[in-house]
C-alpha cells in the first residue's frame, strides 16, 4: 500500500466515485500513479442494497480499478456537516495527495453538495499549521496541490476532459460491480426493491452517451469532464496544449 498518493478522490457514497470519474483513475493507475478513494458515508439510507452488500461491492470495485487505497469515514448517511471536517482533514494529512477530485457544487443529492463544501474546506484547513483535530493525531499539515470537481447529472461546464477511451470497459466493470446501485437484471430478478433513479437501464445509456459526448469534443470516443478550483497556468505553452488527439 502507498505510503502516500497522488490522487485522491473524495466521494459522498461508495460508487459515487465509479459513476463520476472511473476511467480517470483507472488511467492514472495505469500511468503509474498512487491512486485512492474515500468514501464519506456507508450509504445505509439507500433505497436498494445493504451497507454490507455496498461494503463488498466497494471492495469489488477498488479491485477492478486497481486503487491503492480505499478507507470509509463512516459519516451518517443523510447528515453531512461540517462537524465532521476534521476525519477529512486526517485523511488529507496522512495520504498527502498532491490532487483532490470530489462532487461539484451544483448536484441532484443533497449529501453530494455536503460532501462539495466539506472536502473543498478540508482542503484548505488541512494545510494550516494550527488547525487541530478531535484525535489530535499530530500528522504535519498538507495541503493538496490541485482540487477538482467531477461532473453528475446536472448541467456541468468543464474546465478539461480526460480521454478514459482506453480505460471504458474497465470503468464500466467497476461499475457494474454495484449490482445493487446500478441497472444489473441479475440483481433485480433476485430482489423485490424498487427500482431508483440509476438503477434502470437508461441511466447507463445515458452514463455512455454523456462519455461520448465529451469525449466528442476533444477527439477521442469517451470523455470524463472535470472543473478546476482555481487557475490553471503554464510556463511551457507548447507543452501544455500538446495532445495526442486532435480537434474534431
Amino acid at each position: 500500500m502507498a505510503e502516500t498518493l497522488d490522487i485522491l478522490a473524495i466521494a459522498a457514497h461508495p460508487d459515487d466515485v465509479e459513476l463520476a470519474a472511473g476511467g480517470t483513475l483507472a488511467l492514472c493507475v495505469r500511468q503509474g500513479l498512487q491512486v485512492g478513494a474515500l468514501d464519506l458515508t456507508r450509504g445505509e439510507l439507500g433505497t436498494r442494497g445493504t451497507p454490507e452488500l455496498r461494503a463488498k461491492e466497494t471492495a469489488a470495485a477498488t479491485a477492478v480499478l486497481g486503487l491503492s487505497a480505499r478507507e470509509n469515514l463512516g459519516l451518517p448517511d443523510g447528515n453531512i456537516t461540517a462537524s465532521d471536517l476534521g476525519g477529512v482533514i486526517e485523511v488529507l494529512r496522512k495520504w498527502r495527495p498532491r490532487i483532490v477530485m470530489t462532487h461539484p457544487e451544483d448536484c441532484r443529492h443533497p449529501d453530494h453538495n455536503a460532501a462539495h463544501t466539506l472536502v473543498r474546506d478540508a482542503c484548505y484547513y488541512a494545510g494550516l499549521k494550527k488547525m487541530k483535530t478531535g484525535t489530535g493525531t499530530g500528522v504535519p499539515p498538507w495541503r493538496p496541490k490541485h482540487l477538482l470537481y467531477f461532473a453528475e447529472v446536472k448541467h456541468f461546464e468543464p474546465t478539461f476532459i480526460v480521454d478514459v477511451t482506453t480505460t471504458w470497459e474497465q470503468r464500466m466493470q467497476a461499475l457494474r460491480c454495484y449490482g445493487s446501485q446500478v441497472h444489473s437484471p441479475v440483481y433485480k430478478e433476485a430482489s423485490e426493491e424498487p427500482e431508483t433513479f440509476i438503477s434502470n437501464a437508461g441511466f447507463s445509456e445515458w452514463i455512455e452517451a454523456r462519455a461520448r459526448t465529451y469525449g466528442h469534443l476533444i477527439g477521442c470516443t469517451y470523455g470524463e469532464p472535470f472543473q478546476y478550483n482555481g487557475t490553471l497556468g503554464t510556463a511551457n505553452l507548447d507543452m501544455f496544449l500538446n495532445m495526442e488527439a486532435p480537434f474534431r
